[in-house]
């Protein structure tokens, strides 16, 4: 079964459109589609299930919300590209980690089809990062993921920073990680249309979720 792609209206606030992908997560059936949302958020922080409100060192005015998704705390905001994957991983034959692996390896190519160098995973630390563009000796995270598991089914997902306001990251220790550089496409030198990105992300994970194989 072919995933669906569609766009949510931007900016989209944070609260209903988590609401409306865990209300359909706990809706399906067995013969429900899976769908791609991509969407452009209006500023928030987002906190994990097990995020820790210490990794929030300013929050300068934006709203924070405690979600259901794995991981600590990040970032949403104008610029960046987020896509939430609604998937029933049973059918899609794929093992939480598989997944996790699927979602950060659309996110690479993506970012190598549109000329971002070195991006890459980074042990025990789930998303995807580059070369520091300032030159600093660590990598820089351009990219998050968090899932949500729920009787098979996956929501939540992964986010790209395209073309974004970087300050509100200085508020937070992002992912929980203190002194962690992030960066956008912008940054890294690269212009990019935040619905070309979009696609091509959609482009990258749709055939596997279909059973197709996954596109470079």
């Amino acid at each position: 079964m072919q995933a669906v792609t569609k766009w949510l209206d931007r900016p989209a606030d944070y609260l209903p459109v988590w609401r409306a992908m865990r209300d359909y997560t706990e809706e399906r059936a067995s013969d429900s589609e899976d769908q791609i949302w991509l969407c452009e958020h209006s500023p928030v922080y987002t906190l994990g299930q097990a995020g820790l409100e210490t990794h929030l060192l300013k929050a300068n005015g934006i709203p924070v919300v405690h979600c259901d998704r794995g991981g600590q705390i990040t970032y949403h905001g104008p610029g960046q590209l987020v896509a939430y994957v609604l998937l029933d991983l049973r059918r899609a034959r794929l093992y939480v980690r598989e997944y996790v692996s699927l979602l950060e390896e659309a996110v690479i190519g993506t970012l190598r089809e549109f000329g971002v160098r070195g991006a890459c995973r980074k042990p025990g630390a789930p998303g995807v990062y580059v070369p520091d563009p300032q030159g600093g000796a660590e990598l820089a995270k351009i990219a998050a993921l968090g899932i949500k598991v729920r009787n098979g089914h996956a929501y939540h997902g992964l986010s790209i920073n395209v073309d974004m306001d970087l300050a509100p990251f200085l508020g937070i220790n992002p992912c929980g990680y203190e002194g962690l550089r992030t960066v956008d496409m912008a940054s890294c030198g690269v212009r990019a249309d935040l619905a070309e990105v979009g696609a091509s992300v959609a482009r990258r994970v749709t055939p596997r979720i279909s059973g197709e194989g996954l596109c470079g």
